[in-house]
């Protein structure tokens, strides 16, 4: 078994309300590890259908995203985890001050960020013939301002040991049909770098992970016909491979390691 070093770590995660979600199993990870967590989330609300939120698919994920994190709070209760849940919104500068002031009140340090939180336009609105003004501004307000945002505070109240992990997706470089999603994911890793550079001299890595197609309660069994073709390794990506990928970037092993955008896609957009 492969000891990270990250008992009594703080991490600090974002969009987290989702218990089939990237966010949930990224905090279910670091807490077997030892680790105490602060999770924050934001519901966004979108329609969906009651009676198909019982299988895989659109209706299912809407449905994680609009409530809270009390399924993933009981999953935390269920390992005896320590453990913080707040409902903020990182876009905003006065709500990540808030954030920042809560879990250093709760915990004392902040050790590890994950930037997972995002937003995009399910309406069809974000293709160059359509896309509006407000889908350009609220994709790049949570995607691009709230992680610089959750950034600098962090760095900001850094105290010997930082990790910082961005989550992207495996095509931010070419996301026709998502484009103010894929660039704002595209912007994110070029912040990884530069960030990176910036952060060095006070001995914090900053990396990003660029998932694949991912089973987050999103696709459905038709889709999932359609992309598991497309990946070379011949399933969707799961959270929990996310998950320890990021254990590993957060943890001792990787100490030298920094600027890097590492793709968990399967083979998937390489």
């Amino acid at each position: 078994m492969v000891d990270y070093g990250l008992k009594d770590k703080v991490a600090l995660i974002t969009g987290a309300n989702n218990p089939q979600g990237i966010g949930a199993a990224v905090a279910l990870a670091f807490a077997r590890e030892g680790a105490k967590v602060a999770l924050v989330y934001k519901k966004v609300m979108r329609p969906f259908d009651k009676n198909k939120t019982d299988r895989n698919g659109p209706d299912r994920y809407y449905e994680a995203n609009a409530g809270n994190a009390d399924a993933v709070e009981s999953r935390l209760r269920e390992i005896n985890a320590d453990y913080l849940i707040m409902e903020s919104d990182i876009s905003s500068e006065e709500a990540v001050k808030k954030i920042y002031s809560k879990v250093l009140e709760r915990f004392g340090k902040i050790d590890i960020l994950v930037n997972n939180a995002a937003a995009d336009d399910e309406n069809g609105f974000d293709t160059i013939e359509k896309i509006t003004a407000k889908v350009i501004d609220d994709t790049f307000a949570v995607n691009v301002r709230g992680s610089i945002l959750m950034t600098r505070e962090f760095i900001d109240h850094r105290r010997g040991y930082g990790r910082i992990i961005n989550i992207s997706t495996d095509a931010s470089q070419i996301f026709a049909g998502q484009i103010s999603y894929g660039a704002s994911k595209a912007a994110l890793e070029a912040l990884t770098r530069s960030i990176a550079l910036e952060a060095a001299q006070y001995g914090i890595t900053v990396n990003c992970i660029a998932p694949g197609p991912t089973q987050t309660g999103w696709i459905d069994a038709d889709l999932e016909k359609a992309v598991v073709p497309l990946i070379p390794m011949g399933k969707l990506i799961q959270p929990e491979d996310i998950a320890e990928t990021i254990l590993f970037l957060a943890g001792k092993q990787a100490r030298m390691l920094t600027g890097q955008v590492i793709k968990v896609s399967g083979g998937h957009a390489l």
